[in-house]
């Protein structure tokens, strides 16, 4: 973004949500020395791209927290947001604490079921902790059942059979095609394949019938499991990698009339809120016709800070565009799948590239910390 600008008295932004668009909005806008208040439920970043893995691996989950407090100091601030007051133009938190803003980023992400999300208020030990039980029920466990073939399922699987082969894995899924409609054929078939090699079994264009009755994450040995196609089958674990939606709640009462079906906001070009100019989307929770992804998020965060930058030295704003899906699917340590700029690529280079170490240094690097 060039060297810092120039920027009036009495600008402050405030970011609510700490997840992969929040952190780049907030180190955009501390490089520029622009006023900045990052806000997040948790004390720790959580790199949410290795989740999957720290619920197997014991001692894996504290690389994957990253204390924000180390790198934005008193710009951070713990709390739930529960309402946006756009006429006086300030956050509301839980408890009443009120934090006024020029500029308001919205980065709420997306929400969704154990390991693959975790939001919920919770210190850093805390969070570490979770994880750390999940890894005593997987251990536990002799068979594991996966529900959801989209991209986190996928994973999961992969990760499940790569970390402990001799434990039966099936995965269940609504259709036939595994992983995100956005990924080529070929690579959605290649996902199917690595499965396969690994050893899990796929039941698929199937749906658990009883799954509001059963307990997830809890290793329970011979639990029964019902589909809608008659079908019982046994398992010890069941994890759920379905049903992720917008998480809405900081801003759903106070806009609604910029929200889209699922949750997400309206925005323009600029990434702007339909409706407010110094109001922006990031993320998740931004109603773009693209894949959810860490990515797209750290690309929409450039957008926004640009153009808050824009507005106040009043030059043209800058317009966000979808491009050629790239997506990376970490399937086990030691293989992936993939596209880039609609190119399928090669599973050595996707493993090397991303299943490794699942990008934590990028994250680590980016939050200014030492990885443990």
């Amino acid at each position: 973004m060039g060297g810092r600008v120039s920027i009036p008295e009495g600008v402050h932004v405030v970011i609510v949500g700490g997840g992969f668009g929040g952190i780049a909005a907030a180190h955009q806008l501390k490089s520029q020395g622009i006023d900045f208040t990052l806000i997040d439920m948790r004390d720790a970043f959580h790199h949410n791209v290795a989740a999957l893995r720290a619920a197997l691996l014991p001692g894996f989950a504290k690389r994957t927290f990253i204390p924000y407090a180390e790198t934005f100091g008193h710009s951070f601030v713990q709390g739930r947001v529960e309402r946006v007051d756009t006429d006086k133009q300030m956050v509301i938190l839980q408890g009443g604490k009120e934090i006024s803003y020029s500029h308001l980023i919205l980065c709420t992400g997306s929400d969704g079921p154990l390991p693959g999300r975790f939001n919920t208020e919770a210190s850093y030990q805390t969070s570490i902790q979770t994880y750390q039980d999940l890894v005593t029920q997987f251990q536990a466990a002799d068979s594991v059942l996966v529900v959801g073939g989209g991209a986190t399922g996928v994973e999961m699987a992969s990760e499940i059979k790569t970390e402990y082969p001799d434990k039966k894995v099936v995965l269940i899924h609504s259709r036939i095609a595994l992983a995100d409609t956005e990924l080529l054929p070929s690579v959605r078939q290649q996902a199917k394949e690595v499965l396969l090699e690994k050893g899990v079994e796929l039941l698929l264009g199937q749906k658990v019938s009883n799954l509001s009755e059963l307990r997830l994450n809890v290793t329970q040995k011979n639990t029964e499991v019902k589909t809608d196609k008659g079908e019982t089958l046994t398992t010890d674990l069941i994890v759920c990698c379905a049903g992720l939606k917008i998480n809405s709640a900081a801003y759903a009462s106070s806009i609604p009339d910029s929200l889209a079906e699922n949750g997400a906001l309206k925005v323009n070009d600029h990434l702007q809120v339909e409706g407010f100019a110094n109001i922006y989307a990031v993320g998740d929770c931004a109603d773009v016709k693209e894949p959810k992804l860490a990515y797209h998020a750290g690309l929409h965060a450039a957008v926004a800070v640009t153009n808050i930058i824009n507005s106040l030295i009043g030059k043209e704003l800058t317009m966000y565009r979808t491009g050629y899906v790239t997506m990376l699917l970490a399937m086990g340590r030691d293989d992936g799948v993939g596209q880039f700029n609609g190119y399928r690529l090669p599973r050595w280079l996707v493993a090397f590239g991303k299943s490794r170490d699942l990008l934590l240094w990028k994250s680590w690097r980016e939050m200014q910390q030492k990885q443990p």
